[in-house]
């Protein structure tokens, strides 16, 4: 996010004024900072640093197209390298990637020494796609301040969407220094646990989303090899998936509930613990299956209300809001309808949240089952999946579910995507089961779903297709 008005910017008299704007600003008071800025430009309309934070304050409220041009004016006028900037984390967050990069290097040519302006440099190139380039500048900017949290994530993605998992993982252990991230856990005097064989109690916690649990609870045969003596703290919602994936597991989804522990440890570090290497990622595959008395119930009402003889296509179009990437990664309904053009194809929207209601107003010629009010849990949406023929969705905890189950899935993904689907591939090495699909230029969902109805229409699959398989060791066909 764009960074705070500079002190040197600030001059008096006004430049009291705008100090305390900026007091109201970094305490979330938006509506009484923007007053006080206001008042400032009304007197002196090309006064940099009132530029800024007027900017800065229409970047919070989500107003990005005027955040920029604000920002941009006070960058004509003379502004600094904090001015650059911050400029260009808005043409960033744009997708405006070229004036980003411009931006970016006018911040590093105006200050060389400041590593945040070489880490804004590394975030344009990460979303570039300029991996190598992206590497080299943020080790740049942790050689000027190599504690700086932000950097080392940064340099953790790159790393690992190249497949350079040795280094990555590491580095990947600094996104609990991150200023604001949330606590593991209450406070402990018990250590993370280093993979050592033990007989003592063990507490794992299935942090970051849903998808991210349900992809490192592979990890569970391993860790129970070495601990036996395991119980994994989740949200509720987790609970029956990580039943699903290793029966008899102790779960509690509150702190309170947790009995006495010897040493503790999030799954997102179970990649480090393990030594993971592409080669390496924990097999076999699929290792989740719903339940088959829950799952032919489900098969018996897809049956009774779809048309006989056409392929089931599970849809999902958007992710959580609260994802930091969710601009880039989450879409509409409408954008999909071109998929219903392809013949004998029937759609199942496994869509839940807010986004759900837009399946209410399908423009596609192909029928669209809405099941939002009918999905209670992951349990149903687990017993719905294995009764498709095929999953088409955006970044989001359905593709994690599709993957563990082997059920073919198509993912429709970001320009920059997270790191887990590496760079440049349209498999998948954690999930065989996936094909991916990657737009070619950022937020591109036309091209991207073109790319989607034409793979559907010169490769249909069997309609029909019986239940996912429901042993947790059998391995998936891949996805012709």
């Amino acid at each position: 996010m764009p960074m705070r008005v500079p002190a040197d910017l600030v001059a008096l008299p006004a430049g009291e004024i705008l100090a305390v704007a900026q007091e109201y600003y970094d305490a979330g008071r938006l509506d009484a900072a923007a007053r006080m800025v206001h008042h400032v430009r009304a007197a002196q309309p090309e006064r940099v640093d009132a530029l800024l934070l007027a900017g800065l304050i229409a970047f919070r409220r989500g107003r990005h197209d005027a955040a920029g041009d604000l920002v941009a004016e006070a960058a004509e006028r003379g502004g600094g390298a904090v001015v650059w900037r911050n400029l260009a984390e808005i043409r960033r967050m744009q997708a405006r990637l070229d004036e980003a990069l411009g931006a970016a290097r006018h911040a590093v040519s105006r200050d060389p020494a400041d590593p945040l302006g070489l880490f804004q440099l590394a975030m344009v190139l990460y979303d570039r796609l300029e991996l190598p380039a992206c590497i080299a500048t943020a080790r740049a900017a942790l050689e000027l301040r190599p504690t700086m949290p932000e950097g080392h994530m940064k340099l953790a993605q790159a790393l690992l969407a190249t497949g350079d998992f040795a280094a990555g993982w590491p580095e990947y252990e600094w996104r609990w220094r991150i200023p604001g991230a949330p606590a593991l856990l209450p406070p402990t005097d018990q250590p993370q646990w280093n993979g050592a064989a033990t007989g003592d109690r063990l507490l794992l916690i299935a942090d970051q989303g849903y998808g991210d649990a349900v992809m490192f609870a592979r990890y569970l045969p391993w860790v129970l090899a070495r601990a036996p003596d395991v119980v994994v703290a989740a949200s509720a919602e987790l609970h029956p998936v990580l039943a699903a994936i290793h029966p008899g597991l102790e779960l509690v989804a509150k702190w309170d509930e947790v009995r006495a522990f010897a040493a503790y440890c999030p799954f997102s570090s179970l990649p480090l613990l393990h030594g993971t290497r592409l080669e390496t990622i924990p097999q076999p595959l699929p290792y989740l299956a719903a339940d088959p008395h829950k799952a032919a119930a489900w098969k018996a009402r897809l049956d009774a209300r779809l048309p006989a003889g056409t392929r089931r296509i599970g849809l999902a179009w958007a992710g959580r809001p609260t994802h930091n990437n969710d601009i880039n990664r989450s879409t509409s309904l409408a954008s999909l309808s071109p998929l219903a053009t392809v013949p004998g194809v029937a759609f199942v929207a496994l869509q839940k949240g807010p986004p759900a209601a837009e399946a209410r107003h399908w423009p596609g010629p192909a029928p669209l089952l809405d099941l939002d009010a009918e999905l209670a849990g992951f349990d149903d949406t687990i017993s719905v999946l294995a009764g498709l023929d095929l999953v088409v969705s955006v970044d989001t905890a359905v593709v994690h579910l599709a993957g563990a189950m082997g059920v073919p899935c198509w993912v429709m993904l970001p320009f920059a995507p997270d790191w887990r689907w590496l760079a440049g591939r349209a498999d998948c090495p954690w999930y065989p089961a996936l094909r991916l699909f990657r737009p070619a230029t950022p937020r591109d969902w036309p091209g991207l779903v073109a790319q989607l109805a034409a793979a559907l229409a010169a490769r249909p699959l069997a309609p029909a297709h019986p239940l996912a398989p429901a042993h947790p060791l059998a391995r998936p066909e891949r996805l012709p």
